[in-house]
């Protein structure tokens, strides 16, 4: 008997379906992959039997019977936890605290700690959860904090857990520990549904794949039966060509970007950029390798000019050889410099501007778009037509509101402005988030043909299949600092790269 089945789900947001018609069925003591892109309707699927949607048709069984949960808690009751991609725990609290924030246990309101603990403990010794229960949240790893999450939901006797895109905040070596969980939790009987978009975690960890697009459900699969060639193909519904890349092992000498002893305060103790070394030579795409939030955004923020720097005699940053700290952020885009932020509504975008006018966001008072202060409409309408259709950017017109289009559509509004001719250095955050498999191929190649033209990119990524993939070199980042640089051959592994991101100097991973 199946643990959990969903029957003909759907559920729409302003009129546009999110869920089509979908089923899904969970087998007892097994790993059910969901799987597609952004915008497939994996999480919303997940929303709705965890409570957190309504569905307005369809049937949820549970052990066989019908269920409906109007909220989390009931869904909770059930045996039901889920365990969000940004996690729900309170950072100045304890492990313990936050594990049974909101629970009445046994004795309440006199509780027993000591028993909770040792129960805790003993969970987590079954499991392979490492975790100090004394400890503060905000003294904890990202990968322990998820833990601590999957605990959680543990302690209140789930038989089903909901993880959705665990790995996208985890190190090669966190990811490989949670999977271990995983699978130790399905042993004992327990089942797990994994959304996600990455076909290699997916292959590697689950029993089934249900494939889900433009929210409806495409096929389910068993997982040995399949290839990632098969599943890539029903992602995005049709066959998709990968260009191999070429990596250099001797770039330029010419330095497009140069970056010395830069060093960013913070407002506590520990800087929020370490004196960060490095540099983007022509011809060359260095990658930055790095666990979300250890200083990525400040460094390329500061490149770019968003973000100055405490010291104004600090001579740190050089574009073609020339100091370049006092210049503007026009200056620096006049000058050849091109941005892909990472928070496209923050830094990227205006929403309630339509398509044409977020495309001449940065240029729209230089000459190639005006004569005199007078803007050039017929040159601006044939540049931002000729975009839509280079990027595939799906939109009414390019008079539409920006903020209606999908994320994976405003992105490519961004790329299509800032992936220019006169672009010498590209500084790229996360370009592909967002993006199908089909569209982040399209931006891959458009980065690829900037490097062929002698172009410099830093390609600043959490996912480390992409940096490894067009990366020339590799610069890895802890907590603000460079770990090490290096090169882009056969003999760099996932692993190695993996015990850098989570603060082992490259000398030390070198010579292990």
């Amino acid at each position: 008997m199946a643990l959990l089945e969903m029957r003909n789900t759907t559920k729409s947001f302003a009129g546009v379906a999110a869920n089509d018609d979908v089923s899904l069925t969970v087998q007892e003591g097994s790993v059910h992959a969901l799987l597609g892109e952004n915008g497939a309707g994996k999480t919303t699927l997940m929303n709705i039997l965890y409570g957190l949607y309504q569905a307005e048709s369809g049937k949820i069984f549970w052990e066989g019977k019908e269920v409906q949960f109007a909220e989390p808690k009931e869904a909770i009751e059930q045996g039901i936890g889920m365990v969000h991609q940004h996690f729900m725990l309170v950072r100045n609290m304890t492990v313990l605290q936050n594990i049974i924030l909101g629970l009445r246990p046994k004795g309440y309101p006199f509780i027993d700690l000591k028993a909770i603990s040792e129960e805790l403990t003993s969970i987590s010794e079954k499991y392979g959860l490492v975790i100090d229960i004394q400890k503060r949240i905000d003294e904890l790893s990202v990968g322990e904090q998820q833990r601590v999450e999957i605990l959680k939901t543990l302690y209140r006797k789930a038989k089903l857990l909901i993880l959705d895109e665990p790995t996208a905040v985890l190190t090669p070596q966190e990811t490989g520990e949670l999977f271990g969980v995983l699978r130790s939790l399905c042993r004992d009987g327990h089942s797990v549904i994994l959304i996600s978009h990455r076909l290699a975690e997916i292959m590697d960890v689950s029993d089934e794949i249900t494939v889900l697009r433009d929210g409806k459900s495409i096929a389910t699969l068993k997982t040995a039966a399949c290839t990632k060639e098969e599943l890539s193909r029903l992602m995005i519904g049709r066959d998709l060509k990968q260009e191999a890349v070429v990596h250099r092992t001797d770039p330029a000498e010419e330095e497009i970007l140069g970056v010395r002893d830069l060093t960013l305060a913070g407002s506590g103790e520990k800087p929020l950029l370490d004196h960060v070394n490095l540099a983007v030579r022509r011809g060359e795409i260095l990658g930055i390798a790095g666990v979300d939030g250890n200083g990525q955004n400040y460094l390329a923020e500061v490149i770019c000019g968003i973000r100055t720097l405490n010291d104004k005699k600090q001579d740190a940053l050089f574009y073609k050889g020339k100091s370049m700290e006092r210049w503007s952020i026009k200056r620096r885009y006049l000058e050849g410099i091109s941005y892909i932020p990472d928070d496209r509504h923050r830094d990227g975008l205006v929403l309630d501007s339509d398509v044409k006018d977020n495309y001449i966001l940065r240029d729209y008072n230089t000459p190639r778009f005006s004569l005199r202060g007078v803007l050039k409409k017929g040159v601006i309408e044939e540049s931002v037509q000729e975009a839509v259709e280079r990027f595939d950017i799906h939109t009414k017109g390019i008079q539409e509101r920006v903020g209606n289009l999908s994320g994976g559509n405003q992105q490519k509004i961004i790329l299509s402005r800032e992936i220019r001719d006169e672009a010498e250095l590209l500084i790229a955050m996360q370009p592909t988030r967002g993006l199908d498999i089909g569209a982040a191929s399209f931006v891959h190649d458009r980065l690829i043909e900037m490097r062929k033209n002698r172009k410099g990119i830093l390609l600043i990524s959490t996912d480390l299949d992409e940096i490894m993939k067009l990366s020339d070199r590799i610069a890895v980042i802890f907590e603000g600092r460079i770990m090490g640089i290096l090169p882009n051959t056969e003999e760099l592994s996932i692993e190695m790269i993996g015990l850098m991101m989570g603060g082992h100097p490259m000398e030390e991973v070198m010579n292990a």
